[in-house]
């Protein structure tokens, strides 16, 4: 798979994208330490790697710095607002791009848009799809065919609401997914 070149210097992060992936995550945005590294998910207490390989997406735990090998798994990588970074509480709204996410996933069309959080994902589907969140885990609501799951943050200044089961749901859909 080829991966998508970046057109904009200034995203903190690049997309990780290519055709036809089981699934892309999301993020709101490149976290302070991630955007220092120039790696996704790369915050110290981050729970993203560790998960991904808990729940199956990939055969082994992945460093941050190896972000761009996602491809090979089916995976993709991007985030709501790819020009600020920092906690959610301290992003601007106004960085939100749901247009250009949406844009992505038309062309790309993976099988999963999956959110690495609720905060992107309330704003997207609130802006793309005029909904709300239901809970964690799949949604009722696709995007041109393309499924969307919620998932609790990773990083770690959400660990009190840290929960696997949507992430190892996750998981399960892919594989079921891949069946088909």
């Amino acid at each position: 798979m080829k991966e998508t070149p970046t057109n904009d210097k200034a995203a903190i992060l690049p997309d990780v994208l290519a055709d036809g992936l089981d699934v892309v995550f999301c993020g709101s945005a490149a976290g302070s330490a991630s955007a220092r590294a120039g790696a996704y998910y790369a915050g110290p207490g981050n729970r993203f790697w560790p998960i991904l390989h808990e729940c199956g997406l990939t055969p082994s735990r992945l460093a941050p710095h190896e972000f761009r090998t996602v491809l090979q798994y089916g995976i993709g990588l991007t985030d709501l607002s790819k020009y600020q970074s920092g906690a959610d509480s301290a992003l601007d709204a106004g960085g939100d791009d749901s247009a250009a996410l949406a844009a992505k996933v038309s062309v790309r069309a993976p099988r999963i848009l999956a959110f690495n959080g609720k905060r992107a994902a309330a704003v997207f589907l609130r802006q793309t799809l005029e909904c709300e969140i239901e809970d964690y885990g799949l949604q009722q609501q696709t995007l041109g065919g393309v499924a969307i799951f919620v998932l609790p943050s990773t990083s770690g200044a959400a660990r009190r609401w840290w929960d696997a089961a949507p992430w190892r749901s996750l998981g399960d859909y892919v594989r079921r997914a891949a069946l088909t």
